[in-house]
């Protein structure tokens, strides 16, 4: 099984910048795309980013492109999302998302289904 575990989020001004990180562990070597997703209440789970296993390959949903960088690091299992220029709007649970063969074969890398495992979330709050 593969474990993910986010940090870095927190509360930030609007125009502020933060740094999410996701680790994971156990069976990383069956992850292929790596993703964030985010969520409010009352919300379904929606695309932020992903790239893919090389991290040559880079998506982004429209709301977040030119702002936000997604990035991997595969000798620490790590991928990174730095956001920068904050909106309220983007005040959501973040989670990290890994794609294994099922999702992978999917081919659904910007959706929640082709995804398998998940973290717990990390919050991200921006003020006004």
């Amino acid at each position: 099984q593969v474990q993910l575990l986010e940090s870095g989020g927190g509360l930030v001004e609007a125009g502020g910048s933060l740094r999410l990180s996701c680790a994971a562990s156990g069976r990383t070597f069956s992850i292929y795309h790596m993703g964030w997703f985010r969520q409010v209440p009352g919300k379904e789970r929606e695309f932020v980013a992903a790239i893919n296993r090389s991290g040559g390959s880079t998506y982004y949903a429209d709301s977040v492109k030119g702002r936000s960088t997604i990035s991997r690091d595969n000798a620490k299992n790590t991928v990174y999302l730095q956001m920068n220029s904050l909106k309220p709007q983007d005040t959501a649970a973040y989670y990290c998302a890994g794609q294994g063969l099922r999702g992978l074969s999917t081919g659904r890398n910007r959706d929640h289904d082709g995804y398998e495992y998940w973290g717990q979330g990390t919050q991200v709050t921006v003020s006004s």
